[in-house]
Protein backbone atom coordinates (compact mmCIF):
# COMPACT_ATOMS: atom_id res chain seq x y z
CA UNK A 1 0.00 0.00 0.00
CA UNK A 2 1.00 3.36 -0.62
CA UNK A 3 2.16 5.56 2.13
CA UNK A 4 0.22 7.99 2.99
CA UNK A 5 -0.26 10.75 5.79
CA UNK A 6 -0.25 14.09 6.53
CA UNK A 7 3.76 14.69 6.27
CA UNK A 8 3.61 13.59 2.80
CA UNK A 9 0.89 16.32 2.10
CA UNK A 10 3.19 18.80 4.09
CA UNK A 11 6.55 17.98 2.18
CA UNK A 12 4.74 18.35 -1.31
CA UNK A 13 4.13 22.24 -1.01
CA UNK A 14 6.54 24.47 -2.97
CA UNK A 15 8.31 21.82 -4.89
CA UNK A 16 7.48 22.05 -8.73
CA UNK A 17 5.23 19.03 -10.51
CA UNK A 18 8.59 17.16 -11.21
CA UNK A 19 10.63 16.73 -8.11
CA UNK A 20 10.03 13.39 -6.02
CA UNK A 21 7.75 15.08 -3.28
CA UNK A 22 4.97 15.90 -5.34
CA UNK A 23 5.42 12.94 -7.57
CA UNK A 24 5.11 10.47 -4.42
CA UNK A 25 2.01 12.62 -3.55
CA UNK A 26 0.64 11.97 -6.97
CA UNK A 27 1.66 8.36 -6.59
CA UNK A 28 -0.40 8.07 -2.86
CA UNK A 29 -3.77 10.00 -4.76
CA UNK A 30 -3.60 7.09 -7.54
CA UNK A 31 -1.53 7.75 -10.51
CA UNK A 32 -2.67 10.36 -13.21
CA UNK A 33 -5.18 13.15 -12.51
CA UNK A 34 -8.74 12.61 -13.83
CA UNK A 35 -9.40 16.00 -14.69
CA UNK A 36 -6.36 19.36 -14.91
CA UNK A 37 -7.59 22.52 -14.92
CA UNK A 38 -5.22 25.33 -16.36
CA UNK A 39 -5.92 28.96 -16.53
CA UNK A 40 -3.87 32.70 -16.07
CA UNK A 41 -4.72 34.18 -12.83
CA UNK A 42 -4.43 38.21 -12.78
CA UNK A 43 -1.50 40.49 -14.22
CA UNK A 44 1.10 40.26 -14.11
CA UNK A 45 0.27 36.65 -14.64
CA UNK A 46 0.35 33.63 -12.56
CA UNK A 47 -0.25 29.65 -14.00
CA UNK A 48 -2.70 27.96 -12.19
CA UNK A 49 -2.60 24.31 -12.58
CA UNK A 50 -5.39 21.91 -10.94
CA UNK A 51 -5.22 18.11 -10.76
CA UNK A 52 -7.75 16.49 -9.75
CA UNK A 53 -7.20 12.66 -8.51
CA UNK A 54 -10.11 10.23 -8.65
CA UNK A 55 -9.17 9.29 -5.18
CA UNK A 56 -10.81 12.70 -3.81
CA UNK A 57 -6.93 14.53 -4.02
CA UNK A 58 -6.51 18.00 -5.22
CA UNK A 59 -3.01 19.71 -6.14
CA UNK A 60 -3.05 23.17 -6.95
CA UNK A 61 0.63 24.89 -7.91
CA UNK A 62 1.05 28.06 -9.25
CA UNK A 63 3.62 28.99 -11.80
CA UNK A 64 4.87 25.32 -11.31
CA UNK A 65 5.11 25.36 -7.54
CA UNK A 66 2.55 23.65 -4.74
CA UNK A 67 0.81 25.76 -3.19
CA UNK A 68 -2.05 23.92 -2.09
CA UNK A 69 -2.71 20.44 -1.29
CA UNK A 70 -6.93 19.66 -1.02
CA UNK A 71 -8.62 16.38 0.71
CA UNK A 72 -11.79 16.57 -0.49
CA UNK A 73 -14.31 14.64 1.97
CA UNK A 74 -17.31 15.52 -0.90
CA UNK A 75 -16.52 15.13 -4.25
CA UNK A 76 -15.22 17.57 -6.77
CA UNK A 77 -15.88 16.29 -10.18
CA UNK A 78 -18.07 13.59 -11.34
CA UNK A 79 -14.57 10.97 -11.65
CA UNK A 80 -13.57 12.19 -8.29
CA UNK A 81 -14.78 10.04 -5.12
CA UNK A 82 -14.38 11.16 -1.83
CA UNK A 83 -11.63 10.74 0.35
CA UNK A 84 -11.08 8.45 3.45
CA UNK A 85 -9.82 10.81 5.72
CA UNK A 86 -8.94 8.28 8.69
CA UNK A 87 -5.71 7.73 5.66
CA UNK A 88 -4.36 10.71 5.75
CA UNK A 89 -5.49 12.18 9.26
CA UNK A 90 -5.40 9.20 11.78
CA UNK A 91 -7.89 9.47 14.52
CA UNK A 92 -10.57 11.92 12.07
CA UNK A 93 -12.96 10.18 10.15
CA UNK A 94 -14.98 11.68 6.78
CA UNK A 95 -17.67 12.87 10.15
CA UNK A 96 -15.18 14.71 11.50
CA UNK A 97 -16.41 17.89 14.09
CA UNK A 98 -13.96 20.74 14.56
CA UNK A 99 -13.23 19.23 17.94
CA UNK A 100 -12.18 16.17 16.30
CA UNK A 101 -9.50 17.56 14.30
CA UNK A 102 -8.40 19.78 16.85
CA UNK A 103 -7.68 16.59 18.69
CA UNK A 104 -5.90 14.79 15.44
CA UNK A 105 -3.77 17.37 14.71
CA UNK A 106 -3.17 18.28 18.30
CA UNK A 107 -1.72 22.16 17.27
CA UNK A 108 -2.52 25.70 17.60
CA UNK A 109 -6.24 26.51 16.36
CA UNK A 110 -6.94 30.14 14.45
CA UNK A 111 -9.93 31.44 12.40
CA UNK A 112 -10.03 33.33 8.94
CA UNK A 113 -13.02 35.74 9.38
CA UNK A 114 -16.06 34.37 11.40
CA UNK A 115 -16.41 30.79 9.69
CA UNK A 116 -12.76 29.43 7.83
CA UNK A 117 -10.45 27.42 11.13
CA UNK A 118 -7.32 26.72 10.50
CA UNK A 119 -4.02 24.80 12.18
CA UNK A 120 -0.87 25.41 12.48
CA UNK A 121 1.35 22.28 11.05
CA UNK A 122 5.26 22.63 10.52
CA UNK A 123 5.40 25.71 9.28
CA UNK A 124 2.19 25.10 6.71
CA UNK A 125 -1.54 25.61 7.83
CA UNK A 126 -4.03 23.16 7.33
CA UNK A 127 -7.53 24.77 6.67
CA UNK A 128 -11.19 23.13 7.14
CA UNK A 129 -13.96 23.71 5.39
CA UNK A 130 -17.43 23.19 6.33
CA UNK A 131 -20.79 23.09 4.61
CA UNK A 132 -21.75 26.73 4.42
CA UNK A 133 -19.12 27.71 6.95
CA UNK A 134 -21.12 26.71 9.57
CA UNK A 135 -21.72 23.35 12.07
CA UNK A 136 -18.41 22.66 12.91
CA UNK A 137 -19.55 20.39 15.79
CA UNK A 138 -22.30 18.40 13.89
CA UNK A 139 -20.33 15.32 12.35
CA UNK A 140 -21.36 14.93 8.21
CA UNK A 141 -20.54 18.67 7.32
CA UNK A 142 -16.90 18.36 7.01
CA UNK A 143 -16.19 19.18 3.29
CA UNK A 144 -12.46 19.06 2.85
CA UNK A 145 -9.28 19.72 4.31
CA UNK A 146 -6.43 22.08 2.39
CA UNK A 147 -2.96 22.05 3.17
CA UNK A 148 -1.68 25.71 2.25
CA UNK A 149 1.67 27.51 1.82
CA UNK A 150 0.27 30.96 3.52
CA UNK A 151 -2.32 31.55 6.68
CA UNK A 152 -5.57 31.25 5.66
CA UNK A 153 -7.10 34.44 5.50
CA UNK A 154 -3.74 36.81 5.06
CA UNK A 155 -4.14 35.71 1.20
CA UNK A 156 -6.37 34.89 -1.23
CA UNK A 157 -7.51 31.14 -1.14
CA UNK A 158 -5.87 29.01 -4.42
CA UNK A 159 -9.22 26.95 -4.79
CA UNK A 160 -10.21 30.85 -5.18
CA UNK A 161 -8.86 30.11 -8.37
CA UNK A 162 -11.64 28.74 -10.36
CA UNK A 163 -14.49 31.31 -8.69
CA UNK A 164 -17.44 31.37 -11.26
CA UNK A 165 -18.17 35.07 -10.36
CA UNK A 166 -14.97 36.63 -10.57
CA UNK A 167 -12.41 34.57 -12.23
CA UNK A 168 -13.50 35.32 -15.90
CA UNK A 169 -13.16 39.07 -15.68
CA UNK A 170 -9.74 40.02 -16.86
CA UNK A 171 -10.03 40.10 -20.65
CA UNK A 172 -6.75 39.77 -22.62
CA UNK A 173 -5.84 40.41 -25.93
CA UNK A 174 -6.17 37.18 -28.17
CA UNK A 175 -3.01 35.30 -27.81
CA UNK A 176 -1.36 37.19 -25.33
CA UNK A 177 -0.86 37.85 -21.47
CA UNK A 178 -1.63 41.51 -22.10
CA UNK A 179 -4.84 43.38 -20.43
CA UNK A 180 -7.45 44.57 -22.80
CA UNK A 181 -8.06 47.22 -20.58
CA UNK A 182 -11.78 48.92 -22.29
CA UNK A 183 -12.84 45.13 -22.26
CA UNK A 184 -12.01 44.38 -18.87
CA UNK A 185 -13.45 47.62 -17.22
CA UNK A 186 -16.72 46.90 -19.20
CA UNK A 187 -16.49 42.85 -17.93
CA UNK A 188 -16.46 44.45 -14.08
CA UNK A 189 -18.98 47.23 -14.44
CA UNK A 190 -21.45 44.48 -15.90
CA UNK A 191 -20.46 42.03 -12.68
CA UNK A 192 -21.16 44.98 -10.14
CA UNK A 193 -24.44 46.01 -11.80
CA UNK A 194 -25.39 42.44 -11.77
CA UNK A 195 -24.90 41.96 -8.42
CA UNK A 196 -21.39 39.95 -8.29
CA UNK A 197 -19.07 42.18 -7.39
CA UNK A 198 -19.62 45.07 -4.45
CA UNK A 199 -17.22 47.94 -5.28
CA UNK A 200 -15.31 50.12 -3.06
CA UNK A 201 -15.97 53.49 -3.04
CA UNK A 202 -12.63 54.21 -0.64
CA UNK A 203 -11.10 54.07 -3.99
CA UNK A 204 -11.36 55.54 -7.40
CA UNK A 205 -14.83 54.11 -8.79
CA UNK A 206 -15.03 51.76 -11.81
CA UNK A 207 -16.86 54.61 -13.61
CA UNK A 208 -13.62 57.21 -13.44
CA UNK A 209 -11.15 54.95 -13.48
CA UNK A 210 -10.24 55.38 -17.63
CA UNK A 211 -11.19 58.83 -17.54
CA UNK A 212 -9.10 59.65 -14.30
CA UNK A 213 -5.91 57.67 -16.25
CA UNK A 214 -6.18 59.62 -19.30
CA UNK A 215 -6.11 62.58 -17.46
CA UNK A 216 -2.56 61.93 -16.67
CA UNK A 217 -2.89 63.51 -13.18
CA UNK A 218 -2.21 60.36 -10.63
CA UNK A 219 0.96 57.99 -11.33
CA UNK A 220 -1.62 55.05 -10.34
CA UNK A 221 -5.50 55.14 -10.82
CA UNK A 222 -7.03 51.82 -8.71
CA UNK A 223 -10.68 50.76 -8.45
CA UNK A 224 -10.91 47.71 -5.62
CA UNK A 225 -14.22 45.37 -6.08
CA UNK A 226 -14.95 42.32 -3.33
CA UNK A 227 -16.23 39.30 -5.15
CA UNK A 228 -19.36 38.29 -3.24
CA UNK A 229 -19.19 34.96 -3.53
CA UNK A 230 -15.02 34.01 -2.41
CA UNK A 231 -14.85 37.49 -0.94
CA UNK A 232 -11.57 38.14 -3.06
CA UNK A 233 -10.85 41.68 -3.46
CA UNK A 234 -10.22 42.32 -7.22
CA UNK A 235 -7.39 45.65 -7.61
CA UNK A 236 -7.66 46.79 -10.99
CA UNK A 237 -5.01 49.45 -11.38
CA UNK A 238 -3.86 51.49 -14.29
CA UNK A 239 -0.77 52.84 -13.97
CA UNK A 240 0.79 56.37 -16.12
CA UNK A 241 4.21 54.78 -17.16
CA UNK A 242 3.46 51.02 -17.02
CA UNK A 243 1.53 48.38 -17.36
CA UNK A 244 -2.13 47.53 -15.49
CA UNK A 245 -2.28 45.61 -13.19
CA UNK A 246 -4.91 43.32 -12.44
CA UNK A 247 -4.67 41.27 -8.85
CA UNK A 248 -6.60 38.92 -6.33
CA UNK A 249 -5.98 40.34 -2.91
CA UNK A 250 -7.49 39.55 0.58
CA UNK A 251 -8.66 42.33 2.55
CA UNK A 252 -5.79 43.08 4.46
CA UNK A 253 -3.72 43.67 1.10
CA UNK A 254 -5.68 45.43 -0.49
CA UNK A 255 -5.82 47.97 2.06
CA UNK A 256 -2.49 48.30 1.92
CA UNK A 257 -2.17 49.11 -1.71
CA UNK A 258 -1.00 53.32 -2.24
CA UNK A 259 -3.50 55.40 -3.78
CA UNK A 260 -3.07 59.44 -4.31
CA UNK A 261 -5.30 61.91 -3.39
CA UNK A 262 -8.24 62.24 -6.19
CA UNK A 263 -7.61 65.57 -7.95
CA UNK A 264 -10.97 67.93 -8.20
CA UNK A 265 -13.44 66.83 -10.78
CA UNK A 266 -13.01 69.60 -12.73
CA UNK A 267 -9.34 68.71 -14.26
CA UNK A 268 -10.11 65.55 -15.27
CA UNK A 269 -13.88 65.50 -15.68
CA UNK A 270 -16.09 65.41 -18.58
CA UNK A 271 -18.90 68.31 -18.31
CA UNK A 272 -21.43 65.78 -17.67
CA UNK A 273 -19.20 64.04 -14.89
CA UNK A 274 -18.65 67.43 -13.13
CA UNK A 275 -22.47 68.45 -13.55
CA UNK A 276 -23.13 65.16 -11.85
CA UNK A 277 -19.80 65.55 -8.76
CA UNK A 278 -21.78 69.17 -8.13
CA UNK A 279 -24.90 67.03 -7.74
CA UNK A 280 -23.66 64.78 -5.41
CA UNK A 281 -22.80 64.91 -1.81
CA UNK A 282 -19.43 67.54 -0.96
CA UNK A 283 -17.05 66.73 2.00
CA UNK A 284 -17.42 70.18 4.60
CA UNK A 285 -15.39 69.08 7.55
CA UNK A 286 -14.20 65.96 9.84
CA UNK A 287 -13.39 64.90 13.12
CA UNK A 288 -11.04 61.58 12.55
CA UNK A 289 -12.78 58.85 14.00
CA UNK A 290 -15.94 60.38 15.50
CA UNK A 291 -18.01 62.20 12.72
CA UNK A 292 -17.86 63.51 8.47
CA UNK A 293 -19.98 66.33 7.81
CA UNK A 294 -21.15 66.49 3.73
CA UNK A 295 -23.29 69.06 2.18
CA UNK A 296 -25.76 68.52 -0.97
CA UNK A 297 -27.05 71.59 -2.26
CA UNK A 298 -28.36 73.35 0.82
CA UNK A 299 -28.47 70.30 3.10
CA UNK A 300 -25.77 68.74 5.94
CA UNK A 301 -25.81 65.35 7.27
CA UNK A 302 -23.65 64.18 10.14
CA UNK A 303 -21.93 60.84 9.70
CA UNK A 304 -22.12 59.85 13.24
CA UNK A 305 -20.00 56.88 14.75
CA UNK A 306 -21.28 55.01 17.27
CA UNK A 307 -20.15 51.62 18.57
CA UNK A 308 -21.72 49.35 21.71
CA UNK A 309 -19.55 46.44 23.31
CA UNK A 310 -17.54 44.56 20.71
CA UNK A 311 -20.70 44.16 18.67
CA UNK A 312 -21.81 47.28 17.08
CA UNK A 313 -18.99 49.45 15.45
CA UNK A 314 -20.87 52.16 12.41
CA UNK A 315 -21.68 54.99 12.03
CA UNK A 316 -25.91 56.88 11.60
CA UNK A 317 -26.16 59.75 9.36
CA UNK A 318 -28.82 62.27 10.34
CA UNK A 319 -29.63 65.54 8.19
CA UNK A 320 -29.24 68.51 10.27
CA UNK A 321 -32.87 70.29 10.79
CA UNK A 322 -33.50 73.69 11.71
CA UNK A 323 -32.59 74.30 14.82
CA UNK A 324 -29.40 71.73 14.44
CA UNK A 325 -28.35 74.05 11.56
CA UNK A 326 -28.58 77.25 13.54
CA UNK A 327 -26.39 75.78 16.15
CA UNK A 328 -23.68 74.44 13.47
CA UNK A 329 -23.89 78.05 12.16
CA UNK A 330 -22.95 79.16 15.93
CA UNK A 331 -20.83 76.66 17.25
CA UNK A 332 -18.67 75.28 14.03
CA UNK A 333 -16.58 72.49 14.40
CA UNK A 334 -17.07 71.71 18.20
CA UNK A 335 -21.11 71.86 17.90
CA UNK A 336 -20.77 69.19 15.56
CA UNK A 337 -18.21 67.21 18.06
CA UNK A 338 -21.48 67.51 20.70
CA UNK A 339 -23.91 66.57 18.16
CA UNK A 340 -22.06 63.78 17.22
CA UNK A 341 -21.83 62.50 21.11
CA UNK A 342 -25.45 62.94 21.96
CA UNK A 343 -26.02 60.18 18.70
CA UNK A 344 -23.83 58.08 20.12
CA UNK A 345 -25.01 57.88 23.41
CA UNK A 346 -28.32 57.64 22.88
CA UNK A 347 -28.10 54.09 21.26
CA UNK A 348 -29.18 54.96 17.77
CA UNK A 349 -29.57 50.94 17.21
CA UNK A 350 -32.65 50.93 19.38
CA UNK A 351 -35.53 52.55 18.49
CA UNK A 352 -36.04 54.68 21.95
CA UNK A 353 -33.03 56.90 20.67
CA UNK A 354 -34.61 59.85 19.03
CA UNK A 355 -31.96 59.38 16.57
CA UNK A 356 -33.26 56.17 15.97
CA UNK A 357 -35.99 57.00 12.91
CA UNK A 358 -33.75 59.99 11.85
CA UNK A 359 -30.85 57.48 10.27
CA UNK A 360 -30.48 57.81 7.17
CA UNK A 361 -28.86 54.55 6.47
CA UNK A 362 -31.61 52.76 8.49
CA UNK A 363 -33.64 53.45 5.23
CA UNK A 364 -35.07 56.56 5.51
CA UNK A 365 -34.88 59.32 3.19
CA UNK A 366 -35.70 59.11 -0.79
CA UNK A 367 -36.55 55.58 -1.72
CA UNK A 368 -33.75 53.83 -3.65
CA UNK A 369 -30.70 55.62 -2.53
CA UNK A 370 -27.63 54.32 -1.20
CA UNK A 371 -27.09 57.07 1.13
CA UNK A 372 -23.51 54.91 2.36
CA UNK A 373 -22.01 55.07 -1.02
CA UNK A 374 -22.76 58.49 -1.47
CA UNK A 375 -21.30 59.95 1.70
CA UNK A 376 -18.45 57.12 0.85
CA UNK A 377 -17.54 58.73 -2.33
CA UNK A 378 -17.72 62.53 -0.89
CA UNK A 379 -15.39 61.87 2.14
CA UNK A 380 -12.94 59.50 -0.09
CA UNK A 381 -9.78 62.22 0.15
CA UNK A 382 -10.64 62.42 3.66
CA UNK A 383 -10.64 59.22 5.61
CA UNK A 384 -8.12 57.27 7.42
CA UNK A 385 -7.75 54.79 4.97
CA UNK A 386 -6.91 57.90 2.72
CA UNK A 387 -4.19 59.12 5.23
CA UNK A 388 -2.79 55.33 5.46
CA UNK A 389 -2.77 55.29 1.37
CA UNK A 390 -0.73 58.73 1.04
CA UNK A 391 1.85 57.61 3.47
CA UNK A 392 2.39 54.29 1.94
CA UNK A 393 2.71 55.96 -1.60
Amino acid sequence: MTQRGLSLLLDSLTHAEQDPEVRALTAAFGGDPVEVRERLIGAPAVRSRRMLFASGGEIILHDDAVVEVLLHVVPQSPKQQGVDLAEWLPGAGNDATLDDLNAAIGTRRGFAGIGTPWFAVDGAFVRADFRDRRGWNEPGNLESLAITVEQPGLVCAPDDDDCPRCADLLIRWDASEEVDVEATDQALRSARDAGDLKEDLHWVPLDDLRMLHGSGLMTRVESQLTCRSCRRVICFALQRDGAPSFTYCSVNDARRHPLEEIPPVERWGSPERQAAAHAAMQYVDHSPGAWFLVRQGERLYLDARYSYSALIDTSALIELDASERESYRRGGHTYLGELAYRIHMSGPYQEESPYYARDLYRGGGDPGRDYRSEVSAAIVNHTWLAQQRSQQG
